[in-house]
């Protein structure tokens, strides 16, 4: 990407925050979805800052793009969200393994607002190992046609599109199975949704579950080869998980913002807060945290950069998909501390949903969960080290 677009994008997406932001205030306190957010988007077009200029997007690579995100956490991890199930689970797929005829028909559309896109592979029992997924497909004449249920998936209640996941139903006793990936529209009859509203932060995001029963998805849906669901969604995830940390770096921007102001305004014991040791500490703490995820996030988005030019690299390729398992883990994990040294230092102002730190540090819970846990991005680091695929402890 051209430096000038580069700044241009990152300018607009800095414009979209500013006008986003008195709305997100007031639908956070008021635990509703923020409906301005699409709109908004919209005007300062953002809604596709990785795709291709051919198929409607901005042309981001992918340090541009983190950059983004890390402003955009800085609205919040809900907000954040939105474009991570959009754009890097959503969008990406279709970008990297969809047929022209998926780009045209989904791409355009996705980047115009006119299709938001979201990404099901969650089931109610199969989160961190999708394997166990009991959603299932058959092939028809002229349809696959699609059973089962996704739960805790971001944007399912307003996605006008969807990538799933599922098995081809057993037959004469089949053990050999292979997932398959489609991308289903949410307009069809078959698909039943409910929106998840009693979760811990994130009341501005939608985040819901559905229900597939005899959905007649097309065969020119399919994603990728039969069969290739898994590796699509393997993928994909790497995708998920830099945009986390991009994130989860704005949120810890943020803190650092909101915790300078607080220290230079608030008065205790006849002077600043900020004058106060202590207070400093924390400070230092946020600003450490900030630095260094800083720099795993974009050497991980760097690396991602270099093996979309090398493509073919098996070893670059590895490479970049460990970084960004690393910037995940250290990033979800540094911006927790960060939100919990700012609200120690705003007190008991920190312990209420008015001020930011707050919200900051329900919000970006989730972000050791969901992509990866901690756990198995540990596992996954350690078994590298350790040699490869024997020591997958999770196997």
């Amino acid at each position: 990407m051209h430096p000038n677009d580069a700044r241009r994008l990152l300018d607009d997406v800095d414009s979209f925050c500013q006008e986003l932001r008195e709305h997100e205030e007031l639908c956070y306190v008021e635990h509703r979805f923020n409906h301005h957010l699409v709109p908004l988007a919209q005007k300062y077009d953002i809604l596709g800052m990785p795709v291709p200029t051919e198929y409607g997007g901005r042309g981001a690579d992918t340090v541009t793009y983190a950059r983004a995100l890390a402003r955009i956490g800085q609205e919040g991890t809900g907000v954040r969200t939105f474009f991570s199930g959009h754009t890097s689970i959503g969008q990406y797929p279709i970008m990297t393994w969809g047929s022209e005829d998926l780009k045209r028909r989904y791409l355009p559309a996705s980047c115009k607002g006119d299709k938001i896109l979201a990404f099901g592979l969650t089931e109610p029992d199969a989160g961190s190992n999708p394997l166990e997924m009991q959603s299932t497909y058959e092939k028809k004449a002229d349809h696959y046609l699609l059973n089962g249920a996704k739960y805790l998936i971001s944007n399912a209640g307003i996605a006008n599109a969807v990538i799933v996941f599922a098995y081809p139903a057993a037959s004469d006793g089949e053990k050999a199975r292979r997932i398959s990936a489609f991308v289903i529209d949410t307009d069809q009859p078959g698909i039943a949704r409910e929106d998840l509203l009693a979760k811990v932060g994130m009341p501005t995001a939608n985040t819901g579950m559905f229900e597939l029963e005899g959905y007649q998805c097309p065969l020119n849906n399919l994603l990728g080869p039969e069969g290739d669901g898994f590796r699509i969604a393997m993928g994909t995830l790497v995708s998920g998980r830099l945009s986390v940390a991009a994130g989860c770096l704005g949120v810890i921007e943020d803190c650092l913002i909101e915790s300078i102001r607080y220290a230079k305004e608030r008065h205790q014991h006849g002077k600043q807060i900020g004058k106060h040791q202590l207070v400093q500490e924390h400070l230092a703490a946020i600003e450490m945290a900030r630095f260094a995820t800083d720099a795993v996030v974009m050497q991980a988005a760097a690396a991602k950069d270099a093996s979309a030019v090398d493509p073919g690299n098996v070893e670059l390729k590895k490479h970049a998909e460990l970084l960004a398992v690393k910037a995940k883990l250290y990033a979800a994990n540094a911006a927790w501390d960060a939100a919990d040294h700012a609200v120690q230092l705003f007190g008991g102002r920190g312990w209420s949903t008015l001020y930011r730190p707050g919200r900051h540090l329900m919000d970006v819970r989730v972000c050791r969960i969901y992509e990866g846990t901690d756990e198995i991005l540990k596992l996954k680091i350690a078994s590298t080290l350790l040699g490869g695929k024997e020591y997958e402890a999770y196997k």
